[in-house]
């Protein structure tokens, strides 16, 4: 019963872990900032991802998707500087 009383943070944290190698592989890496009570998930970029043509795809396509997918309370993911 321990996933039951996994916090929604760690959930979200262990998802995005998963996601971390892909983005580190093209230079870039994402940090987990918070998930607010509405399911939305604030992420910030680095490296190669900051002012990438493509990070807001990834975003989008990638991680949000792949978040809505694995934690059905997830709403919305959005980068924050």
């Amino acid at each position: 019963m321990e996933t039951q009383s996994t916090s929604l943070s760690d959930r979200v944290s262990a998802v995005i872990d998963l996601i971390r190698p892909a983005v580190q592989s093209d230079g870039g890496d994402i940090e987990f900032v918070e998930v607010s009570d509405e399911g939305v998930v604030s992420i910030r970029m680095h490296g190669a991802c900051v002012g990438c043509p493509s990070s807001d795809m990834t975003l989008r396509i990638g991680i949000e998707r792949t978040l809505k997918d694995r934690i059905p309370e997830i709403t919305k993911v959005e980068a924050v500087s």
